[in-house]
C-alpha cells in the first residue's frame, strides 16, 4: 500500500460510477449473484476500484455460495481495515481499503481453512488485474487532473 489518499466526496463523485460511489462511499451492497467478479478464476490481484490499492490474490478466492466474491484474507494484513457494524440491526464486521477508506464489503468467522474466515467482498469494490500486469495506483494529482 502506497500512503493514504484523501479525497473530498466531490472528487469521488467525479471518478466513481454512480454504482461504484454507492457501494464504496455510501456503504451500499449490490444485490447477491449480481457481480461481475463473482466467476472470475484467471490469476491476478483484485484492487480497490476507487484507488487501485491491492486486496486480495485470486488464490484466496473460493465459492461460497453468498452471491459475492469470497476471499479467505486479504493480500497484505494492512491492505484492509476493519469497523464494527451496526446497521440492519446485526452487528457484523465491515472491511475498507486501508489506503482509501472505501467500503468493500464484511468479513465473517465461517470461511475455510486456514484462515476460518470469509471476506465477502462486493464486485464493483474491486477491479481485477491478471497476474503479471501493473496495478493502476491513483494518485491524488492524477485525481485532480481528472486521470485515473
Amino acid at each position: 500500500m502506497t500512503g493514504k489518499l484523501h479525497l473530498s466526496e466531490e472528487e469521488w463523485r467525479k471518478r466513481l460510477t454512480p454504482e461504484e460511489y454507492r457501494v464504496l462511499r455510501q456503504h451500499g451492497t449490490e444485490p447477491p449473484g449480481s457481480g461481475c467478479l463473482l466467476t472470475t478464476k484467471e490469476p491476478g490481484a483484485y484492487v480497490c476500484a476507487a484507488c487501485g490499492n491491492p486486496l486480495f490474490k485470486s488464490g484466496q478466492k473460493f465459492e461460497s455460495g453468498t452471491g459475492w466474491p469470497s476471499f479467505t484474507q486479504p493480500i497484505e494484513p494492512e491492505a484492509v481495515t476493519e469497523y464494527e457494524d451496526r446497521s440492519y440491526g446485526v452487528v457484523r464486521t465491515e472491511v475498507r481499503c486501508a489506503r482509501c477508506d472505501s467500503h468493500l464489503g464484511h468479513v465473517f468467522p465461517d470461511g475455510p481453512p486456514p484462515t476460518g474466515l470469509r471476506y465477502c467482498i462486493n464486485s464493483v469494490a474491486m477491479k481485477h488485474v491478471p497476474e503479471g500486469e501493473p496495478v493502476p495506483l491513483v494518485t491524488e494529482e492524477a485525481s485532480q487532473s481528472g486521470r485515473k
